[in-house]
């Protein structure tokens, strides 16, 4: 397949307002690839390398050659060129890696050039999002959607999905299973702004957990062997000895569990986020972490909660109800290394464990339905968060110089929130609160390194960095497109534990804070 079919494709998803449109599009392009070339092509179609990274930065990109008359350019030569380029390293490696990306570029077409520029600056967000790509791959393999999604759950991987459905249909997707050692993607909870919106949306008897600020973790037991991974699904394992340590002790032969990490201090309250994020970050410890509030001490042990298990010594539980999932976990782990949960059909005696976790210093709790099934990767209604205060997990668009004492520091971050129908993202406003100069200096450096063109103001980058943000309200504004903007916006922390599709929907903004005029 030529990458001419993939950027046409891409122009066409980019022009069609219609899931039914995008998604048709998408399967007519899939149907086209070679068994080989289908994990590729989801990938650039999703605007995601294989490679993930590769070296290559907005200054590789402005000067690109005359481009070639005629399109010839594969798919497999782009994704074997991407390989060699991210291969590179060691003294003269940035100039090597630019007469790569020259050669490659000298090969393809205008609007092949156009496509490979915002592939790999990150700005192909055309609306082929998960769940519209997963459609797509059971359109082009006439299969049903419900068997790609849970094939997707087992893999935790788009490209793998397409190129089995598309080579043996649902044989082939029914030969994914959860595999001890594979990470699968977390299951994710809603919002609701109080105790009693939460029991409104389950309508029934739930268990009210702890939400603790710490790092999610999902814990494979094999044999002897204790492997951790966060929820980005990279492996962590080697940075938490302790961690490895107490789940060793438990009395399984094979088990996957879903917890939280954390560290705290003697009197059981939570030390801030960035020193808990310290111990799984690759940065030496003593350096200001994204958190951004201080210096980090690697040293802090971290303490262990779990709330789930999707796999219990030959059992898989993720099709089992909550109930029947923790009753399993507390046949096997004891209440110390359990997060502190209640479960009760009374709002009042939820909003007692509320008041309690935030008394402790947690950030709230989560309310769960003890009926549904472990949804891996979705962010469902069986779960529903509830926090003291409005946050949100955003995105940042751009971001502009400062000025005075902020002088040669990018600091005014443009924030926006996720839009599920385009695939793009709503920009909310800007805020330079709550930045120390720690967090400063760090988001200066990761935003330069993410960069993709500036002006003498604004430095537009690659909308991968997600941001916690605290505010106080949503409020009408015609300043921006989505026609609303955050009031007193502040920064708490970054999250790199949190990829750009994790961040919250322009729907949860509306659905978390009423819009004042």
């Amino acid at each position: 397949m030529l990458i001419a079919d993939i950027a046409r494709t891409s122009a066409d998803v980019a022009a069609t307002s219609g899931r039914k449109a995008k998604v048709a599009s998408l399967a007519e392009c899939l149907r086209a690839a070679e068994p080989g070339e289908a994990a590729i092509v989801v990938a650039y179609l999703s605007g995601e390398l294989p490679q993930r990274q590769i070296g290559v930065g907005y200054a590789a990109l402005r000067d690109v050659p005359p481009p070639a008359p005629e399109p010839s350019l594969t798919v497999l030569a782009v994704d074997a060129a991407f390989t060699g380029i991210g291969a590179v390293s060691g003294a003269g490696s940035v100039a090597r890696r630019r007469e790569l990306v020259a050669a490659l570029f000298g090969r393809a077409t205008r609007p092949e050039q156009d496509f490979l520029i915002r592939l790999l600056a990150g700005e192909l967000r055309q609306g082929a999002l998960d769940g519209v790509m997963a459609e797509a791959i059971a359109a082009a393999a006439e299969v049903p959607s419900a068997e790609v999604r849970r094939a997707v759950m087992l893999r935790g991987s788009l490209g793998p999905v397409a190129t089995a459905a598309l080579a043996d249909g649902v044989a082939g997707l029914r030969g994914f299973a959860l595999e001890v050692g594979r990470p699968i993607k977390p299951m994710l909870a809603a919002s609701a702004p109080d105790v009693d919106e939460a029991f409104g949306k389950l309508k029934a008897e739930a268990a009210v957990e702890w939400k603790l600020d710490g790092i999610r973790a999902q814990i494979h037991v094999s044999g002897g062997e204790v492997r951790v991974f966060t929820r980005t699904l990279d492996e962590i394992t080697s940075r938490l000895p302790e961690v490895v340590a107490a789940v060793r002790e438990l009395p399984v032969r094979d088990a996957v569990f879903d917890g939280e990490l954390i560290a705290l201090r003697p009197d059981g309250s939570p030390h801030p986020f960035q020193i808990t994020s310290a111990r799984t970050a690759t940065r030496t410890a003593t350096d200001a972490g994204p958190g951004g509030r201080g210096k980090g001490k690697g040293t802090v042990p971290l303490a262990v909660f779990l709330f789930d298990v999707l796999h219990l010594d030959g059992h898989d539980l993720l099709d089992a109800p909550g109930a029947e999932r923790n009753a399993a976990l507390a046949e096997v782990v004891p209440e110390g290394l359990r997060m502190p949960r209640v479960v009760t059909a009374d709002p009042a005696r939820a909003k007692e464990v509320f008041d309690e976790a935030v008394a402790r210093g947690h950030e709230g709790v989560v309310v769960k339905s003890l009926d549904t099934p472990y949804t891996a990767g979705r962010r469902g209604a069986g779960w529903v968060k509830v926090k003291p205060r409005h946050t949100l997990d955003l995105v940042v668009l751009a971001v502009e110089w400062g000025h005075g004492r902020r002088q040669g520091l990018l600091s005014n971050l443009h924030l926006g929130a996720r839009d599920p129908e385009t695939g793009g993202f709503v920009m909310l406003g800007k805020t330079f609160k709550g930045l120390t100069d720690e967090l400063l200096a760090w988001q200066t450096a990761k935003l330069r390194e993410l960069a993709v063109r500036e002006d003498d103001w604004t430095v537009h980058v690659r909308p991968e960095l997600v941001v916690e943000i605290a505010f106080d309200g949503v409020q009408r504004s015609p300043r921006y497109p989505g026609g609303i903007a955050l009031r007193f916006a502040r920064v708490l922390r970054y999250r790199p534990d949190k990829s750009a599709a994790e961040a919250d929907t322009i729907d949860t903004v509306r659905a978390v804070a009423p819009v004042m005029d």
